[in-house]
């Protein structure tokens, strides 16, 4: 591999990542489900709840997204190695958010993930969520009416 291709390789991943952080706050299931491979996994232990396959990925983010009366998540590099057409990293996370049903949720966590190489370009074989820190202190924020143009769960 060269040194422009591992470049390449890293601005892709830390794509992905982006990506799969943008796709869940902006509600687009089918994106977010299409950043996985076919056979992807996306696993929080700590719930305990894993889901396998586009399909079921599709259907998981939608029906937890569902449970939010908002949700922000912020996702910060972690670390990426390559090996061919394959790569494990983390990425380090930050969530807050209130539910429905008046829970709020504050964390720090961490994805370890394992990628792919595909001819549509690098997406999830796995994503494992841990978290590291977890305050569920009723948070006294709100959400504001919606900028025009942005997408929220009703």
């Amino acid at each position: 591999m060269t040194d422009i291709q591992a470049l390449e390789d890293r601005v892709e991943i830390e794509a992905l990542r982006g990506e799969f952080t943008d796709a869940g706050m902006m509600h687009d299931y089918d994106r977010f489900a299409s950043l996985f491979t076919d056979d992807g996994a996306w696993r929080m232990p700590h719930i305990p709840v894993e889901f396998v396959g586009r399909k079921e990925i599709r259907a998981a983010i939608e029906r937890l997204q569902g449970h939010w009366e908002y949700f922000v998540q912020t996702v910060h590099p972690g670390t990426i190695r390559i090996e061919g057409d394959t790569a494990v990293g983390r990425a380090y996370v930050a969530e807050f958010g209130r539910m429905h049903d008046g829970n709020s949720y504050l964390n720090h966590s961490l994805y370890h993930d394992r990628y792919r190489r595909t001819r549509d370009g690098w997406r999830f074989t796995e994503r494992r969520y841990e978290v590291r820190y977890l305050d569920t202190t009723p948070l006294t924020g709100s959400a504001p009416h919606p900028a025009p143009g942005s997408v929220r769960a009703s």
